[in-house]
């Protein structure tokens, strides 16, 4: 993936909540063993959980997910005669990758910092703030999803956008259904946004519900189709950062230093008699999940254990050793 190298992301079992850690049972209980012995069958060697006290996130080195790269997302005519306000947005895109958003997101849902505390330290840092004032005078409205990491990134927004003189409140809307609206009207100027998310959700807006997929693991191809659909909607873009929030599949790393993978296609030569396979319900119908894992990267996931996307329960179970392999999100600030 363009976005980062087969480098590590790590998680610690401190982090995860004791509730949860009881929830998911003993180790074993998913009809796999937590010694991390391996075994041997017609189709190959046949890997076991291997119990661990902390995470590797795998790399999707075939690009089965789609891009979700954070990108600011504007008003067209509330930005027209303010190139400044993307310039500015185009500053924060720059500077932030998934693993400072893994920061930002450990800040706040670990550390219990506000998303405004996070938020202006990361532009203080990162030496974001604007050396001129062209915005005075100008008020602009930030939207902001409601979870945590949409309000920090919009809080980092509207930190950049004070600093170069405009007048900046922070609203938060509920779900994409509400807030787009709102930003295609102008009652919200900016909002940050997901390359891919946004893309096939107004390609389904526009070409309707069985349109062909416009997003993929192609990070250009998929902001210009989102450039294309943003104009018909009286939406303008800046430039998507290198930060992610996008599903990934995460061993423990001492099953990743047991079988040396650090990819998802090393993982399906280590394992060709299969693997144990935790995630949410739909996993088993989503082409991003488990046929993806097994039409793309030849994984055989011979178990699945129903546990939960990218939650307590799938964490807990990866360190537990009662699955090999578990659906969590790239930029969870519990990852680093």
């Amino acid at each position: 993936m363009s976005r980062r190298s087969t480098t590590f992301r790590t998680l610690t079992a401190s982090a995860l909540l004791v509730v949860a850690l009881a929830a998911c049972g003993e180790a074993g209980s998913s009809g796999t063993e937590a010694s991390g012995d391996s075994t041997s069958t017609a189709s190959g060697t046949v890997c076991e959980p291997v119990a661990g006290d902390a995470l590797v996130v795998l790399e999707d080195d075939k690009n089965l997910q789609t891009v979700d790269n954070i990108i600011p997302a504007a008003n067209a005519a509330a930005v027209a005669n303010q190139p400044a306000v993307l310039e500015l947005l185009d500053t924060v895109s720059a500077a932030l990758d998934t693993d400072k958003l893994i920061a930002l997101n450990k800040a706040v849902d670990v550390d219990r910092q506000t998303s405004s505390q996070a938020a202006q330290k990361f532009v203080e840092d990162e030496g974001l703030a604007a050396t001129s004032t062209p915005g005075t005078g100008t008020s602009l409205v930030v939207g902001a999803a409601n979870f945590s990491e949409s309000t920090t990134l919009a809080e980092i927004y509207a930190a950049v956008l004070r600093s170069g003189g405009y007048d900046v409140t922070v609203q938060t809307v509920d779900a994409r259904e509400t807030y787009l609206p709102a930003l295609e009207s102008g009652q919200l100027s900016v909002f940050p946004e997901y390359v891919g998310t946004l893309t096939e959700f107004l390609n389904k807006e526009i070409n309707g519900a069985d349109a062909e997929p416009l997003a993929s693991g192609d990070l250009d191809s998929t902001v210009t189709a989102l450039r294309d659909l943003g104009t018909q909607k009286g939406l303008t873009f800046g430039e998507p950062s290198a930060a992610q929030d996008q599903n990934a599949f995460a061993v423990t790393t001492a099953f990743a230093e047991k079988y040396d993978v650090s990819t998802l296609s090393e993982l399906a030569e280590a394992c060709p008699g299969g693997v144990t396979l935790g995630a949410g319900p739909e996993c088993p119908e989503r082409a991003f999940c488990q046929p993806g894992l097994e039409e793309t990267y030849g994984l055989n996931v011979t178990n699945f254990v129903n546990l939960d996307v990218g939650g307590p329960l799938t964490k807990s179970a990866l360190l537990q050793g009662e699955i090999v392999l578990g659906l969590v999100f790239s930029s969870d600030g519990q990852l680093g």
